[in-house]
């Protein structure tokens, strides 16, 4: 995927840096309070969630990164997967979440060495993925969009016009972004790899390139200060030929099924009440955001 995004305006002066060291600090503190820890289950579909239950909380994979799970202004942790954690593991009987901050190349590796209890990081349902660890259905899907000077006088609105304009193209690190335009014909050493959004907005900005890609939440929500820049319309990349819509979720080891299989049914509930839209609303998610994607289309079976 690429890695999520950041929202609103904490965005604004504040670095991946930072905000991963203020989830460490939170993380340290709630690991110092909580000895009861849950262990790996081997049996049938796994024992975690009653495990989870016994000891009243839950370890979340974070990787601190806005809108998907980051210190607040007041120092709390929040975010689209903690919020949305608290509500569905609160009705399955675990009271309590308490971060694990990690870079989110370490997520699928701590999840299976048993650092923390599930991935909370609103990570991308891939193939690839989905041979290491069993995903729920995502919560979320998203489009791409651009962030480009104000007016897009070079007109690019997706990966094929960005390479037959021969444009300046930037995207962030581990982004699924850098695929998307090498696919479209992009010289993969041409592309300029910056930390994340708010990087590659200060790049577009200064007329380092004329194009950042991203995801649309982040572009629509990192540009809303800028004099300079703009997010263009949300679009869908092409991938093997076909459109394709990226979509995020939970992460699980493999054997907890049955803990998967219960935070599904909750988050069922939550999409036909509509009480999902309002969890993540907060965190820049709109309507267009909402899915009906499950992690069988996106694992590719």
């Amino acid at each position: 995927m690429a890695p999520p995004l950041e929202h609103g305006e904490h965005i604004s002066g504040t670095t991946r840096r930072s905000l991963l060291a203020g989830v460490a600090a939170l993380g340290a503190l709630g690991a110092a309070g909580c000895s009861r820890v849950a262990t790996a289950s081997t049996t049938g579909g796994g024992e975690l969630l009653d495990r989870l239950r016994a000891a009243g909380v839950v370890r979340l994979g974070i990787a601190g990164e806005i809108p998907f799970g980051y210190i607040d202004k007041n120092g709390d942790l929040t975010g689209e997967a903690p919020e949305l954690a608290k509500v569905i593991f609160k009705r399955l009987g675990v009271d309590r979440v308490q971060p694990v901050p990690t870079e989110f190349g370490s997520l699928i590796p701590g999840l299976n060495s048993q650092q923390f209890d599930v991935v909370a990081a609103g990570m991308y349902v891939t193939p690839e993925r989905c041979e290491q660890v069993i995903f729920a259905d995502p919560d979320y899907q998203m489009l791409d969009s651009f962030i480009v000077r104000k007016g897009n006088p070079k007109g690019l609105h997706n990966y094929k016009d960005v390479v037959a304009k021969k444009a300046k193209f930037a995207t962030g690190t581990g982004y699924a972004e850098i695929g998307y335009a090498v696919e479209a014909g992009y010289k993969e050493s041409d592309i300029l790899i910056v930390p994340d959004q708010v990087a590659g907005l200060n790049a577009v900005e200064a007329g380092r390139v004329d194009v950042f890609a991203g995801t649309a939440l982040t572009t629509r929500e990192v540009v809303k200060k800028s004099a300079k820049a703009e997010a263009t319309k949300a679009f869908t990349p092409i991938v093997s030929g076909k459109p394709h819509t990226d979509g995020g979720a939970f992460a699980f080891r493999r054997t907890e099924t049955n803990l998967r299989d219960a935070f599904n049914a909750e988050l069922r509930k939550l999409k036909k009440s509509g009480e999902l839209l309002r969890i993540l609303k907060p965190f820049g998610f709109t309507q267009a955001e909402m899915t009906d994607l499950t992690a069988k289309e996106l694992c590719g079976g």
